[in-house]
């Protein structure tokens, strides 16, 4: 239908409200018997009402919207059309004096009838429309129950009930007062708890979270609870995506890993951070790495004069260089390929560019590939490299230097925690020095998704069928999302005074079995489809590491995610013999390595080879027996 005519349609439907409701009124208050007296009063006031009517609904703005999407705004503007219509008829009856007086009783219908019959009339619309478009759907999709009863479900049922692939069955919720109600007819069957039940009554195998507003350890309760009575479980999108109405089903997605494991959002002090970077150059080295990316996806918000990215591989370079070009064309960056051993190319940069602040995050961190065959450049890399940057942000001026360290720095079992915590004495080497350059050091462990985590690798392997390896089934590792620590990383900076080692709060240890055994339930598979081989811990590797968190050994800061490390005095003249140990040519074995790591940092207890676990039985032996990892 062409929509003139389907406009003019509309505009009549609304004229008639008025005739309706008005003689409507009166066939009510008169048990709907003809009102004989009353005849001239029905004429007169449809003379008047009428015209009347039609400007007010011109005026209300009632023909904006489309029947078919009828809703609160909707309503709103047929409420304001009949609340002036009503005026309308109190002052028509206040001026119009017939034989009689108007009932009235006929001054209370008439505004009862014409919101029945406007707003009444769009709501039968829209309801036909959808059924003839998506009632024959209802039956054909997989049933489905949905996690969380609040706002953001019941848009996700709107939503479902649109498409052919779903059919909502029910929710659960852990809200009390809406168990045994409905939400848009469909059922709250009780807490989250009772999602196994649930799923089993209605024969459904599938589950989304609409929960983006609870705990981490809510979601992962109802994912847990979810793949262990066999559904496929799947998520939706942000809070604010969810309330603002732009989900969408092609938004719905399989929960991941990082969903389970994601900690609270992180807030800082903005303003701090900004009166940090706000125009000023910034210098990232290893800027396409996992942390260095997001670090400088995360500085490009606070408006930096330019954001110089300094990296090592051409591929990860040009990778950052065009999500930038996409994603904040307005940020004014500097892609310049560079090792951060080369003195010289650091020296040009540091010229040419000016950083006021450095974010050092380039370093080798592959614990057991730099262990065997590769601690000699582990140590170059990781010490002398930051020794460099460092010395060269010093000499041109820099305000802040910030070296990204790690957990494994603290009692290290292996070359790279050495060389990373050699790293940080020599920072506060150069801190001691005095100068214009403030320096800091963040330590913090695992992240979600990093390049050469255990995450991808989990996935990897189950993609082809398995097994999973896990090297021990006690071992543990603390895991933060790479968003969060780079922004820890820049409340630091913001509230270093200089010589700080800052340890976030990397919340509670996961054992990496279970680990793997929520990324094979997550990805459909059962432990028997997909088998767990235990292959003993790698060179270098502990049971778990440490963070120093308790109160003995740091102290609080403002922010609740961070505490500052208390580190030992650092020797004299230690960067003298770093530069002559690492200025030789080489090559040097690991063991000269290991020695001369030990003789710098007297809590490094070296990794000693032990014999590999064994799988008898589901059970693992052999192996490990005291790698706690401890000095």
């Amino acid at each position: 239908m062409p929509s003139s005519i389907r406009a003019i349609l509309v505009f009549l439907f609304d004229l008639a409200a008025p005739v309706i409701a008005w003689i409507g009124a009166f066939l009510l208050r008169f048990n709907f018997g003809w009102p004989v007296p009353y005849e001239h009063h029905l004429l007169v006031g449809l003379m008047v009402l009428i015209p009347a009517h039609a400007g007010i609904c011109l005026w209300a703005g009632l023909y904006r919207g489309l029947w078919i999407f009828a809703s609160l705004p909707d309503l709103k503007r047929v409420l304001r059309a009949v609340v002036v219509s009503s005026f309308v008829l109190l002052a028509f009856v206040a001026i119009y004096r017939g034989a009689s007086a108007v009932p009235r009783s006929t001054l209370m219908l008439y505004p009862m009838l014409l919101v029945g019959w406007m707003a009444g009339g769009r709501v039968a619309y829209r309801m036909l429309k959808e059924h003839r478009l998506y009632g024959a759907l209802s039956a054909e999709g997989k049933p489905v129950v949905i996690v969380g009863a609040g706002r953001g479900g019941a848009m996700l049922v709107r939503e479902l009930e649109r498409v052919p692939d779903w059919r909502v069955v029910g929710f659960v919720d852990d809200e009390p007062r809406k168990w045994g109600r409905e939400v848009l007819g469909k059922p709250v069957f009780g807490a989250i708890d009772t999602l196994s039940q649930a799923l089993a009554d209605e024969k459904a195998r599938h589950v989304i979270l609409a929960i983006p507003s609870a705990s981490s350890a809510m979601r992962r309760r109802a994912a847990d609870l979810a793949v262990k009575a066999g559904a496929h479980v799947f998520t939706v999108p942000g809070v604010e995506d969810l309330l603002s109405g732009r989900v969408a089903v092609s938004s719905i997605r399989p929960v991941e890993i990082d969903d389970l494991l994601g900690r609270e959002s992180v807030e800082i002090d903005s303003a701090h951070v900004g009166a940090m970077l706000a125009g000023r150059s910034v210098l990232v080295t290893g800027a396409g790495g996992s942390i260095g990316g997001e670090l400088c996806r995360q500085l490009a918000r606070f408006a930096p004069a330019k954001l110089v990215l300094l990296e090592q591989s051409e591929f990860a370079l040009y990778t950052l260089e065009q999500w930038f070009v996409v994603n904040r064309p307005d940020t004014q960056i500097v892609p310049l390929a560079g090792d951060v051993k080369d003195a010289a190319r650091l020296d040009e940069v540091f010229a040419t560019h000016r950083p006021q602040v450095v974010f050092h995050a380039a370093a080798y961190k592959h614990v057991p590939l730099m262990e065997v065959g590769n601690a000699w450049q582990a140590a170059r890399n990781n010490v002398l490299g930051t020794m460099r940057v460092a010395e060269c942000a010093q000499r041109h001026g820099a305000a802040r230097f910030v070296l990204i360290s790690t957990d494994k720095a603290v009692n290290p079992t292996n070359v790279m925690g050495a060389t990373k915590r050699l790293a940080e004495i020599a920072c506060q080497a150069l801190q001691g020095q005095g100068g214009p350059t403030q320096f800091e050091m963040v330590r913090f462990g695992n992240v979600l998704g990093s390049t050469g985590s255990v995450i991808p690798k989990f996935q990897s392997q189950i993609a082809r069928g398995g097994p999973v390896t896990v090297t021990h089934p006690e071992i543990t590792r603390y895991f933060m999302s790479i968003p969060e620590a780079a922004q820890l990383v820049l409340q630091a900076a913001a509230m270093g005074e200089g010589g700080e080692i800052f340890v976030l709060d990397m919340g509670e240890p996961v054992r990496i079995v279970d680990l793997a055994r929520n990324m094979i339930r997550l990805s459909g598979f059962s432990e028997d489809e997909i088998r767990i081989e235990f292959t003993g811990l790698r060179p270098g590797e502990k049971l778990y590491e440490e963070l120093l968190a308790d109160a003995e050994q740091t102290r609080e800061t403002p922010h609740p995610k961070l505490r500052i490390a208390r580190s030992r005095p650092v020797p004299d003249g230690i960067l003298g013999q770093l530069r002559d140990w690492l200025g030789q040519a080489g090559p040097v074995s690991d063991d000269e390595v290991r020695t001369a790591l030990g003789r710098w940092v007297p809590e490094y207890t070296p990794y000693e080879a032990r014999p590999a676990l064994r799988v008898v039985g589901g059970t693992a032996v052999g192996g490990e027996r005291a790698a706690s990892g401890g000095a």
